[in-house]
């Protein structure tokens, strides 16, 4: 279905599906007489809660978003993200603050299957894409979130054939639900950047231990203190390490999942994940968790990576048929430990 905030009676709409009628509900939340609306966490970093936050604070954060990506009253937009979490709340409220024309897609892994004409704005997991590369020629202003854009799906993004296509930009988020969706956004197409650009009234420092702390009055009043490791360049740009509590110590040595992650996704094209089991001797081991079929072609690739670090090859590669994942599409690494570890 689609939705016309330019001219919209909801009375005169029929909500069919499932998601249609939660897309519904939102809408009539957001209209009412109150000042906020309920959001749930995904609970990939820990216990998923249900908090509320101000109307206007996530009318700001859309002002921003629609501001950088210049969409204009009567583009087309299209919401495939659950409307539970922020991420699908903000599209429908970027929509409603730009008056756009808002089509809705049951967030499933190929949101794209019936779109047959160019849209001008979509936000999809990285998920998603990979599962829509043939259609992201239609979509003029894309950005991915919920979870870090692989080495490996950049990669099939650019074998297709949008490097042609200056019109059609690709963009990686950065942000949470505090901070009402994204606060950064870095490019990916066409032309690709390292580190990601805070909006305007953003301002970023790092803490002592090189956690990024976040100051966004427009959305959040207080300074938000995370747990991502990074590295800033001038003011307004950063580059994302990974999570300090995702951190290994194996044998004393300090290891970022996260960048390992990357180097074997450009290597092999299925999801990888490093993680940490106790050990007597080690403190934690390094183990590589492959998502699909066992394959000693796969292990015969991670044994010829080029490691900065010896201490950086996992001590064990194990195969498994699904990695888990929160909701929104993250990865439960909370979740992953505990099945290896029931599995040892």
């Amino acid at each position: 279905m689609l939705i016309d905030f330019n001219n919209l009676n909801i009375n005169n709409l029929s909500f069919q599906t499932d998601f249609e009628q939660k897309t519904k509900n939102f809408l009539d939340e957001w209209f009412s007489d109150g000042d906020t609306v309920k959001v749930q966490t995904s609970g990939s970093t820990g216990v998923p809660k249900v908090f509320e936050i101000e109307k206007k604070k996530m009318v700001n954060s859309a002002v921003m978003t629609c501001h950088f990506l210049d969409l204009k009253e009567g583009d087309k937009a299209l919401l495939c993200l659950p409307v539970e979490y922020i991420s699908g709340k903000m599209m429908v409220v970027r929509s409603v603050e730009r008056k756009l024309k808002l089509i809705i897609a049951d967030p499933s892994l190929k949101p794209l299957k019936y779109l047959e004409k160019e849209i001008d704005f979509c936000a999809m997991t990285p998920l998603q894409v990979e599962n829509s590369l043939d259609k992201l020629h239609l979509i003029k202003n894309l950005i991915i979130g919920g979870a870090a854009v692989s080495e490996n799906l950049k990669e099939k993004i650019f074998n297709t054939d949008l490097l042609s296509r200056t019109s059609n930009h690709i963009f990686e988020t950065y942000g949470m639900s505090e901070t009402l969706s994204h606060i950064a956004l870095k490019q990916l197409m066409p032309e690709p950047e390292d580190y990601f650009t805070a909006f305007e009234n953003v301002s970023i420092t790092t803490d002592e231990r090189g956690c990024l702390k976040i100051y966004a009055p427009n959305v959040n009043a207080e300074v938000l203190q995370t747990n991502d490791l990074v590295e800033i360049r001038e003011e307004k740009q950063f580059k994302f390490l990974g999570r300090i509590d995702n951190v290994i110590n194996s044998g004393g040595a300090k290891v970022f999942p996260e960048a390992l992650e990357a180097l074997v996704k450009k290597e092999i094209p299925n999801e990888a994940v490093y993680i940490g089991i106790k050990d007597e001797s080690l403190g934690q081991k390094l183990i590589l968790v492959i998502e699909g079929n066992q394959s000693a072609d796969l292990t015969e690739k991670i044994s010829k990576i080029q490691f900065e670090k010896n201490f950086h090859k996992p001590k064990e590669i194990i195969f498994v048929e699904k990695i888990p994942r929160t909701p929104n599409g993250k990865i439960n690494r909370i979740e992953l430990i505990k099945q290896i570890t029931k599995g040892l």
